[in-house]
């Protein structure tokens, strides 16, 4: 399974989850997936999730130590 910040950077920047979709061109429902870590985004989501709050996807994303072994 993959932790995200998500939420916690969303809430620096003071954007609600459909403030944050509209600006990425996705749904409020992904991002409340992705958030709740029932979905794992694509490359390019994270790539533009990463530009928006000008951070590194390694900021927003990590995998939980059992994934770090295959």
């Amino acid at each position: 399974m993959m932790k995200n910040r998500l939420k916690v950077e969303r809430a620096i920047l003071n954007l609600t989850q459909e403030e944050l979709a509209e600006k990425i061109g996705v749904s409020r429902q992904t991002i409340n997936s992705i958030e709740t870590n029932r979905f794992v985004p694509s490359t390019v989501l994270a790539l533009k999730l990463s530009r928006l709050f000008g951070k590194s996807v390694n900021d927003f994303f990590e995998l939980d130590d059992d994934d770090n072994k295959g």
